[in-house]
C-alpha cells in the first residue's frame, strides 16, 4: 500500500512524541489495523532512537508545571458557556404620574380597583372633588430571564485553515527531527574519525585490518654457477672451504685444517650489513663434510655480499642464537665456475 506524505509525517511525529491526544489515538488505531503502517512507525522510532543516546534527560523547573495548570484553568473557564440565570435583567424604567396643577389642599383621586370598570368622566357640576382628571398607571412587567436569547455567533468555515495549520505543524516537526538527526549523525561521524573511544561500544567503527603482502622476486644466482669461500684465521691457511651451488643455494662446508676443542663445537654464521644481527647457519659436524639448504630463504644479494664466519661455541651451538665469542675463521664468496652460456646454432 502506498502511503501519502501525511501518513509518513504522522508516523514520524508519533515516534518523536509531538502529537496531541486525538492524533496519537488515530495513529494507534491505524497501527492496530495496518501492519505495514505499524512497520513505518517502528522504522521512524529506530531512526530517531539514536537521539536518546546523545541527549540526556532535563528536569523542568517547578514554574513550568504551575504555568501549565494556570493555562488549563484559564482555557476551561474561557470555553465554559454563559449561564442564563447570571444575566441581569434590564432595569425597569420608572413611571411617574403627571398631575395637573391643583390646590395644595386637595388630594388626588385613587386609582380604581382591578375588578371595577373604566372610570366614568367627571362632568361639570358633579359631586367630584374639584376638577382633577383621573390618572391611569400602565402595568409594566419585568423581563422574564427564561426568554432571554443570546445572538447566534457567526459561522466561519475555517476547515481549510485548520488543515493547513496541521500540515505546517507536521512538516515543521519533521524538519526539526531531521535537523536533529543530521546533527547527531554529523557528531557521530566526527567522533568516529577523531575520537572513537568517546563513543559507546555499538557506535564505534570496526577497525579495518588490511594485510598487503609484497613479494619482490630475488635476483637468482646463475643457474649453473658455483661459489666458494675460504674460511681462514689470523695464522693463515684455510680451515674450512664453503661451497654454494647457484641453482639450489645449498651449501657444503668441508673441514680442511680446523681441529675442534674437546667439549666445543664450530658454528657457521652469515654476517651482512643488510641484516640487523648475524644469522646462524648451524653447527659444523665433526666429519669432513657438512651440507645444508639453509641459504634458500635469503636474498641473492645478501648471499653474495655476506661474510661467512666460524665461532667456537659450547657443544651443540650457541644457546642464545647469537655468537658468544669472536669469529676465529671468516671469508667471502668468490665465483669459481661461471654460468654456462647458450651456444649459438652451428652454421651450415
Amino acid at each position: 500500500m502506498a502511503y501519502s506524505e501525511d501518513h509518513i509525517a504522522l508516523a514520524a511525529e508519533y515516534a518523536l512524541g509531538t502529537l496531541d491526544a486525538d492524533e496519537r489515538a488515530q495513529v494507534e488505531t491505524m497501527m492496530a489495523v495496518d501492519e505495514a503502517f505499524a512497520g513505518i512507525v517502528q522504522a521512524w522510532a529506530f531512526r530517531l532512537g539514536a537521539l536518546n543516546q546523545m541527549v540526556g534527560s532535563v528536569e523542568p523547573r517547578p514554574i513550568v508545571w504551575e504555568n501549565i495548570k494556570s493555562e488549563i484553568a484559564r482555557t476551561a473557564l474561557a470555553q465554559q458557556p454563559p449561564v442564563l440565570a447570571d444575566i441581569a435583567p434590564p432595569p425597569i424604567p420608572p413611571v411617574e404620574a403627571v398631575l395637573p396643577d391643583a390646590p395644595s389642599n386637595e388630594t388626588p383621586q385613587p386609582p380604581p380597583p382591578p375588578e371595577a370598570g373604566p372610570p366614568e368622566p367627571v362632568h361639570a357640576g358633579s359631586d367630584a372633588i374639584g376638577d382633577v382628571a383621573p390618572v391611569f398607571m400602565p402595568q409594566v412587567h419585568a423581563p422574564d430571564p427564561q426568554v432571554v436569547r443570546l445572538p447566534p455567533a457567526p459561522v466561519v468555515d475555517d476547515s481549510n485553515l485548520i488543515r493547513l495549520e496541521s500540515r505546517v505543524k507536521r512538516w515543521r516537526g519533521i524538519a526539526s527531527a531531521a535537523g536533529a538527526l543530521a546533527a547527531a549523525l554529523l557528531v557521530t561521524l566526527s567522533l568516529q574519525l577523531f575520537l572513537p573511544d568517546a563513543l559507546p561500544g555499538p557506535l564505534r567503527p570496526t577497525p579495518r585490518i588490511q594485510t598487503v603482502e609484497v613479494k619482490t622476486p630475488a635476483a637468482p644466482l646463475a643457474a649453473s654457477a658455483q661459489y666458494v669461500a675460504l674460511l681462514q684465521g689470523q695464522a693463515g691457511g684455510p680451515a674450512f672451504i664453503l661451497t654454494i651451488d647457484g641453482a639450489t643455494r645449498n651449501f657444503t662446508v668441508r673441514k680442511v685444517g680446523a681441529t675442534p676443542e674437546p667439549g666445543k663445537s664450530f658454528e657457521l654464521w652469515l654476517i651482512s650489513d643488510k641484516l640487523p644481527r648475524p644469522r646462524s647457519l648451524g653447527v659444523i659436524n665433526a666429519g669432513d663434510f657438512t651440507a645444508r639448504p639453509l641459504l634458500a630463504s635469503y636474498d641473492a644479494e645478501v648471499v653474495n655480499g655476506a661474510t661467512y664466519a666460524v665461532t667456537v661455541e659450547q657443544a651443540g651451538g650457541s644457546p642464545s642464537g647469537q655468537p658468544t665469542s669472536s669469529p676465529v675463521f671468516s671469508g667471502r664468496l668468490i665465483e669459481t665456475v661461471p654460468p654456462s652460456q647458450p651456444q649459438a646454432p652451428a652454421k651450415k
